[in-house]
């Protein structure tokens, strides 16, 4: 069981020394990964994050951790993919791949925030459509010696891009969300799947619609199996950890329960104590 660590880019940890700490911390203690999250402009009302705590650009935050630490892993957990340019997002991701010396993994999903997604000019009617197409896009100029493309929103021919992320064909590519059409992306194209602040019972509902999802659409063998992340709701403990290990998750991304103040420094400290190398 894998066991990573997510919100080096909100709070507290947003401060520039805090976040160098904390990151070497997390690195020292066994972490097999940093996930951090991704909203770019939160309504003043209505949110259910608080939209005025700071929040550092996801790809931005991932490039700063890359610079200072060695060989922990750095995951996305999840780039709304409709609101980015996709052009730009792969050469971005392609760079951090690169500098990190290919310590990347992706994960994106289609964003529920109406408000933010309206601001980034994307119409929720289209935001399933653009993410399936941006996949595409991401993973042509990736792959590709020289890539065109012809689609709906995004199109361009005999472009290149380099350097090329270290990780071949590209970094993994997890899909986030618990829709039908997620569940399509993620076990017939994605690499993984992930579920955010899901409990064991959760979990198991939703690794059934999974497994239903490939009796449907089929999985292409290239792709090996499709691996598990949750984040689980509050603290966790050994004996929840390997029930959720029992049921095939591969990577747990442990959160604290505040962004602010010193949780997290706890949490970091408690997990490599009682959970890393245990499940």
């Amino acid at each position: 069981m894998k066991i990573a660590l997510y919100g080096l880019h909100r709070g507290s940890s947003a401060d520039p020394e805090v976040r160098v700490r904390r990151a070497l911390l997390a690195e020292e203690a066994g972490f097999e990964a940093l996930w951090v999250g991704d909203h770019i402009a939160l309504p003043v009302e209505d949110s259910a994050d608080p939209p005025d705590q700071p929040r550092l650009e996801a790809v931005v935050a991932l490039a700063h951790l890359a610079a200072v630490t060695s060989h922990i892993r750095l995951g996305i957990g999840v780039v709304v993919l409709p609101q980015r340019q996709p052009v730009l997002l792969a050469k971005q991701l392609a760079s951090v791949d690169f500098l990190s010396g290919g310590r990347l993994t992706v994960g994106v999903g289609v964003g529920y925030v109406e408000p933010e997604l309206r601001a980034l000019g994307v119409s929720p009617a289209e935001r399933g459509a653009r993410t399936d197409e941006y996949l595409a896009v991401l993973r042509t100029l990736w792959d590709e010696p020289a890539a065109s493309f012809d689609g709906r929103f995004v199109a361009f021919d005999g472009v290149i891009q380099r350097p090329r992320p270290v990780q071949r064909p590209h970094p993994p590519v997890i899909i986030g969300g618990w829709s039908p059409a997620a569940y399509r992306r993620a076990v017939s194209a994605g690499n993984g799947w992930y579920g955010w602040d899901m409990d064991v019972e959760r979990t198991a509902a939703e690794l059934a619609e999974l497994r239903a999802a490939t009796s449907r659409h089929g999985r292409p063998a290239e792709l090996g199996e499709l691996e598990i992340t949750i984040t689980p709701p509050g603290r966790l403990d050994l004996d929840t950890a390997r029930r959720y290990a029992d049921l095939g998750v591969h990577r747990l991304v442990v959160q604290p329960s505040s962004m602010d103040g010193t949780e997290i420094d706890d949490l970091i400290r408690t997990t490599g104590s009682t959970l890393i190398g245990r499940i």
